[in-house]
């Protein structure tokens, strides 16, 4: 499912309009990575946690020429499915 099919769905179950679906779902990952930005976690209850995850800087290969590299230190987002959506999915 990509996002143009998510806003179709979101209008049709919220009787919305595709604009103001479009919309809340911009909002929606806005708020999400504005918080994950300043590295505070995301919880929705029952179906899951966005919060980002320090690496730390190590070692690498390039696979073509196996010569070694650095990499740096990052952090990346990360999400933790919850219960509810476990069990779901596993339905």
């Amino acid at each position: 499912m990509n996002k143009s099919e998510i806003i179709e769905k979101i209008a049709t179950d919220a009787g919305l309009s595709k604009a103001d679906a479009g919309r809340a779902l911009s909002a929606f990952i806005d708020l999400i990575s504005t918080s994950l930005r300043k590295k505070k976690p995301v919880a929705i209850v029952g179906f899951g946690t966005f919060d980002v995850q320090k690496r730390k800087a190590r070692k690498g290969r390039n696979p073509q020429t196996g010569e070694e590299l650095k990499i740096k230190a990052s952090i990346a987002p990360r999400f933790r499915p919850g219960k509810t959506l476990k069990d779901t999915v596993n339905k």
